[in-house]
């Protein structure tokens, strides 16, 4: 009876996701029979939950919506991914700290006594090394104003600061990207009839527009494709004691793939762009640029240029004395 209770609840946290899952995929994932999984999903029926089947191709069984699961129905690893999430967040999410800490803490009460058991060990710090480029933590407040507006596909309004003078934008706001330790918001702008890739940490939510509007194709379907190969998306290069440039000899959707948070990449033609970026030395400034393996031009500055000349000599030694 313990067995079957403990799967029941296992089945029922992965309805909780919210996928439609034919007999088959549940029995693989519980590691038993579709004949058990059958006779589970009728128990949770009698016992009051509401499980659908779903005919014709991508059929299967899912939670009806009207459902209500009981509380904190956490398997083993969905405790630990809980636990580890609340505890780095706030390297993401600034005036979060305090809540991410008492939410963990109310988790941990309310799980069963193995779950809990498998949290306790995660004491996660988050330190950064000199080969991470993160952004700061962004404000709680805009994340919610902003994913608050994609969940009821409301318009927003928006004061952006880019290069050139703040403008105020109305957007269709689809997606919220992070990475590189970057906010990033995937939206359409009607008044431009353009997709955007913004820097939510460069954005002012004005107040709600109450107007909804209808989804649109994502570009190439993927928001973090997009992102990640949009050259304009509002980086600005960080504070650090060597920056400098180079003119690239490769597409900026590629350069803009690859290059180092706290980067940018501008668009020259459509075969080359000026990466500009920055590092701890002067060296290892050199060595970034040296790991997109194309040509370069137009170095900048001085000392960027002897670095790699003072790397060049280096690499001539060594292969002289390896020959």
């Amino acid at each position: 009876m313990a067995v079957t209770s403990a799967r029941m609840l296992r089945l029922l946290s992965i309805f909780g996701v919210g996928a439609t899952l034919t007999a088959e995929e549940l029995a693989e994932r519980l590691g038993v029979s579709v004949r058990f999984v059958r006779r589970d999903i009728d128990t949770l029926r009698d016992l009051g939950y509401e499980i659908e089947a779903v005919r014709g191709v991508g059929g299967g069984y899912r939670l009806g919506r009207a459902t209500r699961l009981p509380p904190v129905v956490f398997d083993e690893d969905q405790a630990v991914a809980a636990a580890v999430a609340l505890q780095t967040v706030p390297t993401i999410l600034s005036g979060i700290r305090e809540n991410s800490a008492r939410a963990l803490a109310t988790l941990r009460q309310a799980m069963p006594a193995r779950s809990r058991i498998r949290t306790e060990p995660f004491r996660v710090s988050a330190a950064r090394n000199y080969w991470e480029f993160p952004a700061a933590p962004i404000d709680a407040e805009i994340i919610r104003v902003i994913g608050g507006a994609i969940n009821r596909q409301h318009l927003v309004r928006v004061d952006y600061t880019g290069e050139d003078e703040p403008e105020t934008l109305t957007l269709e706001p689809h997606d919220l990207v992070v990475w590189a330790a970057r906010w990033y918001l995937v939206a359409f702008e009607p008044d431009a009839d353009r997709w955007r890739a913004m820097r939510v940490d460069r954005l002012d939510p004005r107040m709600p527009t109450g107007r909804t509007f209808d989804r649109r194709d994502l570009p190439d379907g993927d928001p973090v494709a997009f992102v990640m190969s949009t050259h304009d998306r509002g980086d600005i290069p960080e504070e650090w004691p060597c920056r400098g440039s180079a003119l690239v000899s490769l597409p900026a959707p590629v350069v803009a793939r690859f290059a180092p948070g706290g980067a940018t990449v501008e668009y020259a033609t459509d075969s080359s762009c000026r990466l500009t970026l920055g590092a701890w030395s002067w060296a290892g400034l050199a060595g970034l640029l040296l790991t997109f393996d194309a040509d370069l031009a137009d170095i900048e500055p001085a000392e960027l240029r002897q670095a790699l000349r003072s790397l060049r000599a280096r690499i001539d030694e060594g292969l002289r004395s390896d020959a």
